[in-house]
């Protein structure tokens, strides 16, 4: 395992999400007050509690969720997908370096700046609401886990798209809504019987229903689902990266 190598791209990675720190910073803490002044301002004002918690602290997993899985794919995504767009990706390719410390340099960062994203975040719905957390050491490692393995599917993306348009395509038009549509503002428990059986398949659900249940230990599937059904995105997300770099899938003409 080449340390040097791994640590060189998480460095340069780091000091690039730092140079831009103000913005990464300033912009988590604008959008989280504005779902706050949306959602439980004008939504809470109707809806008092769900399942005995108030509906403001209710939507910050799904706020939280929402941020770390946007961020750790456009993060990851841009790192890999820059050096194509240049060429210097053959650069890295000819290196005397494995695909593993590649993925380990770039998803590495990518899930650290997600992470500080995720826990700006968590500060910030401090300020709005009385928060409490049952679980803290769960709640870190969902946290961690989601940061993970949507930074290797980012990363995913960034290899397969060829051009910017596509880079924005599945975070937009794919995971944003099933993030919406996954109880991130609402329980499953809510929905008519016929939806609460539809929305079963969507994945997000089960991320977002044992990160919730960190907070306040309520959930909307069995946690052990939720830890399973992330390692099972973990790992496929690992044997596509594998896949394409042994067939050197749109990395080399």
């Amino acid at each position: 395992m080449n340390l040097t190598a791994i640590a060189a791209i998480y460095r340069m990675e780091m000091l690039r999400f730092f140079r831009t720190i103000l913005q990464s910073f300033v912009s988590p803490v604008l959008s989280t007050s504005l779902y706050f002044v949306v959602f439980g301002t004008a939504i809470g004002s109707r809806i008092d509690q769900v399942e005995g918690v108030s509906y403001g602290a209710f939507i910050v997993p799904g706020l939280i969720m929402l941020s770390i899985m946007t961020q750790g794919i456009s993060n990851a995504s841009f790192a890999i997908y820059f050096p194509k767009f240049i060429g210097t990706i053959y650069e890295l390719l000819s290196a005397p370096i494995s695909f593993i410390e590649v993925t380990i340099g770039y998803v590495g960062a990518a899930a650290t700046k997600s992470l500080f994203i995720g826990l700006v975040i968590l500060a910030t719905a401090h300020l709005f609401v009385d928060l409490q957390i049952a679980h803290p050491v769960a709640m870190l490692a969902f946290m961690v886990l989601t940061c993970l393995s949507f930074a290797l599917f980012g990363f995913i993306i960034g290899i397969w798209a060829q051009n910017f348009e596509q880079l924005q395509m599945i975070p937009l038009l794919v995971v944003t809504p099933l993030v919406f549509l996954g109880g991130a503002f609402y329980s499953v428990s809510m929905l008519p019987p016929t939806w609460q059986t539809v929305t079963l398949f969507n994945p997000v659900v089960y991320l977002i229903s044992g990160f919730r249940w960190s907070f306040f230990g309520l959930a909307d599937v069995p946690v052990g689902l939720s830890l399973l059904a992330i390692a099972g995105f973990t790992v496929l997300c690992l044997a596509i990266i594998a896949w394409m770099f042994r067939t050197g899938y749109r990395l080399r003409d």
